[in-house]
């Protein structure tokens, strides 16, 4: 039984911190129709930008999140007000855009290669003292913990920000129809780079959650990247609900494969299931409408 709760916490990690990614695929997705290839190194980069705050100014690790988190928002704004809508101004094919991210992810990259060298950097521990609390008899790390509850609650958050809130009335709105949006007077343009504010806030956040298990290293995004796609298909690409379910499953899909069957084949395991559901229902499990 320890063994099942140990894998059971270790494999939610997993999907909370694909969630996040998958989350913000999600979200772009729905709101202008793109695939995203950035949101991998935004979290490598909101990682590092953090480890930067609290790892080697030591600022406090709350004011460290928040300011990370703050200016990947920033960043993810950018890169769609200087990019991403330039070529959509500009009537590129989408396969331009889909190729300026990928451009964009590789840049970032590299640029954390020079800033932070290839090195993998050792996040500080967050919390102080004893670093695990006992569950069912089981030592659980507080940083596992911790990355479990924070990414729930910007889940919950979320949901409450685009149901609850005008600004995300806004955004479902010129989501589901861009002109009509406009015709409402929805500014789609600012509303669209929000969304890809949000997305790179997110990603940034799983990063700093991963960071003090897996370091902060300039290839880190790689890691998960894929995972993510997978989470976001068998949940629905563009749906965010089922970004989070499809992201949760694959995380506690690979970490149980790789425990009781073999981790070498738990990648072929949860790439097998995405391309199932891509054949079978590639609407994934909450039935996302698929462009074009």
């Amino acid at each position: 039984m320890s063994t099942f709760i140990s894998l059971l916490i270790g494999g939610l990690v997993l999907g909370c911190t694909y969630g996040m990614l998958s989350l913000g695929l999600s979200l772009i997705y729905q709101a202008s129709g793109f695939m995203n290839f950035t949101q991998a190194n935004l979290l490598m980069f909101g990682a590092f930008v953090c480890y930067q705050f609290f790892g080697v100014w030591g600022l406090p690790f709350v004011i460290s999140l928040i300011l990370s988190v703050a200016i990947m928002f920033g960043v993810g704004c950018l890169i769609e007000r200087l990019v991403i809508r330039r070529l959509v101004e500009k009537h590129a094919k989408n396969v331009y855009v889909v190729l300026s991210t990928i451009a964009i992810s590789i840049i970032i990259e590299n640029l954390a290669m020079l800033i932070w060298n290839s090195r993998q950097h050792y996040f500080p521990s967050i919390f102080s003292g004893s670093s695990s609390v006992k569950i069912g008899g089981v030592s659980v790390g507080k940083e596992s913990l911790l990355c479990i509850v924070v990414a729930l609650v910007a889940m919950v958050a979320l949901h409450f920000f685009l149901n609850r809130t005008k600004f995300g009335t806004a955004m479902r709105a010129a989501a589901m129809n861009k002109t009509a949006a406009s015709c409402m007077g929805i500014n789609v343009n600012r509303t669209i780079s929000m969304t890809y504010g949000i997305a790179a806030a997110l990603a940034c956040l799983g990063g700093i959650l991963i960071a003090p298990k897996m370091t902060a290293y300039y290839q880190v995004g790689n890691q998960i990247s894929m995972k993510s796609f997978a989470g976001a298909v068998i949940g629905g690409y563009g749906n965010i609900y089922g970004a989070i379910v499809g992201a949760l499953f694959v995380g506690l899909l690979e970490t149980f494969v790789g425990a009781y069957i073999s981790s070498a084949y738990k990648e072929l395991i949860v790439y097998g299931v995405m391309i199932v559901f891509m054949i079978f229902k590639p609407s994934g499990l909450f039935n996302a409408k698929v462009y074009e």
